[in-house]
């Protein structure tokens, strides 16, 4: 059998990929989410302005994402990478010119439907891994999903912060410039792949997806997913509100995000800590539960009849934070380790799209309960949401410490694959083999704590 490379050390271009293709992600997430905390505080700069439209504009681009985030990705195997991305990125332009330019709300929800078709994660994950050595992927994989994770606390602070400056409008017009400079980024700073090949660890297949949506434990943690970023969208429209009220200006309200944020990361470290090492269900649980509370503390002043409390909000946003953090890093964790040997890729296609139907729904459910029966109701919805997610959890079983190894395969393996089968099998630690002759590698399913590479 073929041996791999054992360098623990990133190459240059390896190293130049990571940076380039980890800051083309922050340029664009930042330009999607820099509106997410202040849009619903301008709802009345637009005609036809209804707190369902607005709900409905916040959260549309999660249904396109939805929608194409498996199909781009496919596509980028047959017309390649760049030609995806490029693509992908001039439809956030256009959708972000749409809704700087918009009057109505219709055109800014065009606008934010526009900037939702250009669903680039996959094709972006797909172009890393031609990019990279499959020893070093991990490393690289990591830094993307880091990068999402900044661009999420940047748009955070930077939307407050901006609009003070700036119009909402003028939001939207720093959005399109993002995607201009991601575009000049992609094609001056990434490298170019020697080919664009299917890696069933970045990519999905439909057949694949089929068999998965079977599998009661990633389809727990898909409808986790979901939930969370409803409830991240919908939270996301009625706090900025809140915040209005107890007396903190819009462009003042990033001085709320920002502390909140950093103390979050005291409460996030240790829970994911005591989740990896020994109760991983039960950190889980208490984190939902938290969530929970944290919408009846939003609500509490409202069910005495008093005025919104910003020391009470300050409060609510750093608990959120707090658990949303130590989610968004179990839970992709935990669909890698269940996802069966050579399916990781359809797996997180499948947990990606769950993400961002969730912001649709929660952008359209959280305009239309604010609309209906107010904060307090929406509040109290969430806070009943929260009820059945963990009930849906109840019956999760935590994975052990699982892996997945592409192991290469010589030409001479690929005519005895009933040998390879047996002989990668019976290493320590290996649970799964799955051989794909079309790219010419087997996927291993390991025990992190047993596994041994072969020699």
């Amino acid at each position: 059998m073929s041996k791999t490379s054992t360098s623990s050390a990133l190459l240059p271009a390896e190293r130049r990929a990571a940076w380039s293709l980890s800051l083309i992600y922050v340029v664009r997430m930042v330009g999607l989410f820099i509106v997410l905390p202040v849009f619903s505080l301008f709802g009345d700069h637009y005609t036809d302005s209804t707190p369902f439209l607005v709900g409905l504009a916040i959260g549309m681009y999660g249904l396109l994402q939805a929608c194409f985030q498996i199909p781009f990705g496919m596509l980028s195997d047959r017309i390649g990478r760049k030609n995806v991305i490029t693509l992908g990125l001039i439809l956030l332009f256009l959708g972000s010119v749409v809704a700087a330019t918009s009057e109505s709300i219709y055109g800014v929800i065009l606008g934010r439907a526009l900037q939702g078709a250009g669903a680039i994660s996959a094709a972006l994950m797909a172009l890393a891994a031609d990019l990279t050595r499959d020893e070093q992927r991990t490393k690289v994989m990591a830094s993307l999903g880091a990068s999402i994770g900044l661009a999420f606390v940047a748009a955070l602070i930077l939307g407050p912060l901006l609009i003070g400056w700036f119009s909402i409008d003028g939001l939207f017009w720093l959005t399109a410039i993002t995607a201009l400079v991601a575009i000049v980024l992609l094609h001056t700073t990434v490298p170019n792949p020697e080919r664009c090949q299917y890696n069933s660890d970045t990519g999905a297949n439909f057949d694949t997806v089929k068999k998965l949506l079977r599998n009661s434990q990633l389809l727990r943690l898909d409808g986790s997913i979901f939930m969370l970023h409803l409830l991240i969208t919908a939270i996301f429209f009625a706090v900025p509100l809140g915040l209005l009220d107890a007396g903190v200006a819009i462009d003042k309200q990033w001085l709320i995000y920002l502390p909140a944020v950093v103390l979050s990361i005291g409460v996030m470290i240790p829970l994911i800590i005591q989740g990896e090492k020994r109760a991983m269900r039960g950190v889980l649980l208490f984190c939902i539960g938290g969530i929970g509370a944290t919408q009846l503390l939003f609500a509490g002043p409202g069910y005495l009849s008093l005025p919104t409390n910003a020391v009470l909000l300050f409060i609510g946003i750093t608990a959120f934070f707090s658990f949303l953090n130590t989610l968004e890093a179990l839970l992709p964790s935990l669909v890698s380790r269940i996802a069966p040997a050579a399916a990781k890729g359809s797996a997180m296609g499948i947990y990606s799209s769950s993400q961002f139907l969730g912001a649709f729904v929660g952008g359209a459910g959280a305009g239309w309960l604010y609309g209906t029966v107010g904060a307090v109701g929406l509040y109290t919805v969430m806070g009943l949401l929260c009820v059945v997610w963990a009930g849906m959890l109840i019956k999760f079983k935590p994975p052990r410490k699982m892996a997945t190894h592409r192991h290469p395969l010589s030409a001479d393996d690929q005519q005895h694959t009933d040998e390879v089968m047996k002989t990668l099998s019976k290493i320590p630690g290996v649970e799964e083999v799955v051989i794909r002759l079309d790219e010419g590698v087997a996927y291993l399913k390991v025990d992190k704590a047993v596994y041994k590479e072969a020699l």
